[in-house]
């Protein structure tokens, strides 16, 4: 639901217009060092992965979409080769970046999304690679997240390995659970992916006001929330429509399905990318 992936570690930047990028490289950079440590791979320092980025879109620019009408999605990419069958690290790596424009993900703004909670398979447990961005994290939602589409729904929700009762991630998005003007989302405890979006958003809502907790949120609190959504690469921020647990199916309301706290935050990201408001946080990322 939140852009393609598909790689080993890596990191992962959306850019609006021609001149800048956002969110901050550097974040991107420090994540794929972060997890190539974990994959025991060597990663290329925050100044070479920022340099290649800007390379890499100063001499695709061509293909950037004009402001609103699409954007240039960058794809850092790490992978290990070489003359191995063994089960130990690659003896050499490739570091390379890829560039494709994309249209808007959604036609016509905010789109509802319809999730079920999963509580058979798990996405990841404590010690594991949950909190790394590298392909078997992805690998292992596919089933469920295929059965969920053939009932008609558009994604998974997964729950903790341990207690099967407080929430993780959907299968590549960070999920946001708002009641009042409290906004809660799963901590990053080493399960879950410390998504840019996931960054961005929090500070954002801090910003207008909004009490954010990084915590154990449970299902209870999910289906007692005024309002839920879901934030990623691609879509930035996406509202959800209903949840559906043991069967039974909670509807949250707003415009269209769209939730007040949902639009604002994305009225807010999306703005600050594109160059409509000023950049206070420092995220963007001038080119020359």
């Amino acid at each position: 639901k939140c852009g393609p992936d598909g790689n080993f570690s890596n990191g992962e930047i959306l850019p609006f217009g021609p001149i800048a990028l956002s969110p901050s490289a550097g974040e991107n950079a420090v994540r794929m060092k972060n997890g190539s440590d974990r994959m025991c791979m060597p990663a290329p320092s925050v100044e070479q992965f920022v340099d290649a980025v800007k390379q890499t879109v100063l001499a695709n620019k061509r293909w950037v979409p004009p402001t609103g009408k699409g954007s240039l999605y960058i794809r850092p990419l790490l992978i290990g080769s070489g003359a191995i069958l063994g089960l130990a690290p690659a003896p050499e790596y490739t570091f390379l970046i890829y560039v494709s424009p994309v249209g808007n993900y959604f036609k016509e703004g905010l789109a509802p999304i319809n999730l079920i909670i999963e509580d058979n398979f798990h996405r990841a447990a404590p010690g594991g690679t949950g909190g790394v961005k590298t392909i078997g994290n992805y690998a292992s939602v596919l089933k469920a997240q295929r059965t969920a589409k053939e009932k008609g729904y558009s994604d998974v929700l997964y729950l903790d390995a341990v207690h099967n009762k407080y929430l993780e991630e959907v299968s590549s998005c960070n999920i946001f659970v708002v009641k009042g003007n409290a906004i809660s989302t799963p901590a990053i405890e080493g399960t879950i992916l410390p998504g840019i979006t996931r960054k961005s958003i929090i500070e954002v809502a801090e910003s207008k006001g909004y009490k954010v907790e990084e915590r154990h949120v449970s299902v209870d609190e999910l289906l007692d929330a005024d309002e839920v959504f879901c934030t990623g690469t691609a879509v930035v921020v996406s509202p959800v429509g209903s949840i559906t647990y043991k069967g039974k199916r909670v509807e949250y309301d707003g415009n269209q399905g769209v939730g007040v706290v949902s639009q604002q935050l994305y009225t807010s990201l999306t703005s600050l990318q594109m160059g409509h408001t000023e950049d206070r946080m420092g995220w963007t990322v001038q080119l020359n």
